[in-house]
């Protein structure tokens, strides 16, 4: 079992709140402490402003309160005694002892001193969804990358997670792909590149009807035979039609094994590929069982749910769960999709990584899910755009979506050359092993430290440098700290207790204690760059400690010491880039 202490954080919380308790002070109704850490570093390590927002409600002096809560707070072996700074903040500072302890205690956890989840569930992720016979492409960055970082973290956790990855596999571009297919598929090419040689077909169709639908509209026809075609592809794939099943199969293993390749690339697994498809035999039943239950009435000849006086939920747009012409779209796919995960999986929660233009889309899905009776927590992890370095949406020059295998490949390339010019010693197979690490960890890295609702610019030149808050920054940081044990002429030992007596010691401990704190919290808002934040501000705080106290010329405990610190950082870096994707080298 698991000797697990807790953080600082919480602790103090503990012992402010019993402080508040024991004054005689009539608290307002759910009064909460909140500790978090200090804003400003001259002042301590933590801070709580739970003197002034208390002030406020007993109409009392926040500085006076503030003082009278820091005298009565018992802190003995966690910090110095509280000291108020400005209008009422009380401030702690962790002892050097404690912090010393809490060292040894986290070299004794496999998890680094990380809380298990209070509460363990079945949740839920879905998230990549491509879809099936088109390329993917830059946007699908976002969702892949921050979907398998939010499941690792919540693996880690304690969370039994499952991942759906629900790829587009039906639906009405396959009457175009039929079409195509049946017209003008090249074999060969089908054989050399398979997803390429699906997109030009589907291109060249798409094209060609989009042409015919402008003509019509400028009255130099009347009719439009390919759309009407590909109408009638689809309808006998719905059907079952024999042939178009076995193209549309065709279709799905090729574009599978295609997109498989780009996924080892990134290290990423899913537990389950469930496209539209899996669910198309559900649908007229789960029609059938909303209207039934008044959930859904018929409007203009198709059938919708409404939200009436609801303009969150889009009072003027009605959820479509049956087409005018008696198809199904995304609205009633995803309610059998929500059926499915809870029913078979039992999830306690479901998470849509999903591009924030859909918020609406899953804003009456959860609505329309709990008035069809499942209560789930469900939630749209929303996130904005990629841009080029011009500030506009990444597209190639000739105006298309950059493919994500070509950026890629461009991003292992660009990262081999910088190992060339750095260590041309190393071998072919190393410089390939660290480029790959190095390129892909730099991709994963620039999106994983954005704050997932901001839009953000694409720049090869600052994801690939080694200075600054960059995924090669902090994979070279861990290569250091494996150096100095690279460098002992025995084995590895460092036992305590330890002794912190320098600044950068200290801070270093300090840094390297709230590892367990910022976990968690990335769950909070589901967001990753608050432990890409926390990875950077730990490397800076060991490379301030690594130019400050020699190591390996120290002797006694002060080595034992300084060797522990350097293996804490070393694993708390490793694992934290393991939790974003991230693989570590032990050379660069």
């Amino acid at each position: 079992m698991r000797f697990l202490p807790m953080t600082f954080l919480v602790l103090l919380q503990q012992r402010a709140a019993q402080a508040l308790a024991a004054s005689g002070h009539v608290l307002p109704d759910q009064f909460q402490v909140t500790v978090d850490p200090a804003a400003d570093t001259r002042f301590g390590d933590y801070q709580t402003n739970a003197a002034m927002v208390l002030a406020k409600a007993l109409k009392t002096n926040p500085r006076a309160l503030a003082t009278e809560l820091a005298e009565k707070m018992d802190v003995s072996g966690i910090s110095a005694q509280p000291t108020v700074a400005g209008p009422g903040f009380i401030n702690f500072t962790i002892t050097p002892a404690a912090l010393a302890t809490r060292l040894e205690e986290m070299l004794a956890d496999e998890k680094l001193g990380v809380p298990p989840a209070a509460e363990p569930k079945t949740i839920v992720i879905d998230f990549s969804a491509p879809n099936v016979a088109k390329q993917m492409h830059v946007g699908h960055i976002r969702s892949t990358i921050i979907g398998d970082c939010l499941a690792r973290i919540a693996r880690f956790l304690g969370h039994t997670v499952v991942t759906d990855n629900h790829i587009g596999d039906w639906g009405t571009q396959f009457g175009m792909v039929l079409h195509g297919w049946k017209q003008g598929l090249n074999e060969e090419a089908l054989l050399a590149d398979p997803i390429r040689e699906l997109l030009r077909v589907y291109k060249a169709v798409n094209a060609e009807s989009k042409a015919q639908e402008e003509a019509v509209k400028a009255g130099e026809r009347t009719d439009t035979p390919i759309r009407d075609a590909c109408r009638a592809e689809l309808v006998k794939l719905q059907a079952g039609d024999p042939e178009n099943m076995a193209i549309w199969k065709r279709c799905v293993d090729v574009s599978l094994a295609g997109l498989s390749l780009i996924y080892q690339k990134l290290d990423i697994q899913f537990d389950h590929y469930l496209g539209e498809s899996f669910y198309n035999d559900r649908l007229p039943s789960l029609v059938a069982e909303l209207e039934a239950k008044g959930l859904a009435r018929e409007s203009e000849g198709a059938l919708c749910i409404f939200f009436d006086g609801q303009p969150e939920l889009g009072d003027k747009a009605p959820f479509i769960i049956r087409k005018t012409d008696g198809g199904y779209g995304y609205a009633t796919t995803d309610l059998a999709t929500i059926e499915h995960r809870v029913k078979v999986w039992q999830a306690d929660e479901v998470w849509y990584v999903v591009g924030a233009p859909q918020s609406l889309h899953f804003s009456q899905l959860f609505d329309a899910t709990r008035r069809w009776g499942m209560h789930p927590r469900m939630e749209h992890v929303a996130f904005g755009s990629i841009l080029g370095e011009d500030g506009r949406m990444m597209k190639t020059r000739s105006g298309e979506s950059v493919g994500l295998q070509e950026l890629l490949g461009e991003a292992e390339e660009r990262a081999l050359a910088v190992v060339q010019e750095k260590n041309p010693e190393l071998t072919k197979q190393e410089k390939a092993e660290i480029g790959h690490a190095v390129g892909i960890g730099a991709v994963k890295y620039m999106e994983l430290s954005q704050h997932r609702l901001t839009d953000y610019k694409f720049s090869w030149e600052k994801m690939l440098s080694f200075n600054g808050n960059t995924a090669p920054y902090l994979q070279n940081a861990y290569v250091r700290t494996r150096g100095i044990f690279r460098k002992l002429d025995g084995p590895a030992e460092f036992p305590g207790p330890y002794e912190l007596a320098e600044e950068s010691e200290r801070w270093l401990a300090l840094t390297l204690s709230r590892f367990a704190e910022v976990v968690p919290s990335v769950l909070e808002d589901f967001r990753p760059n608050l432990l890409a934040s926390y990875l950077f501000t730990l490397a800076q705080a060991f490379h301030s400690f690594f130019e400050a106290c020699p190591v390996l010329r120290a002797e006694g405990q002060v080595r034992a010491t300084r060797l522990a610190l350097c293996e804490a950082t070393s694993r708390v870096l490793r694992t934290g880039l393991n939790l974003m994707g991230i693989r570590v080298t032990e050379r660069m």
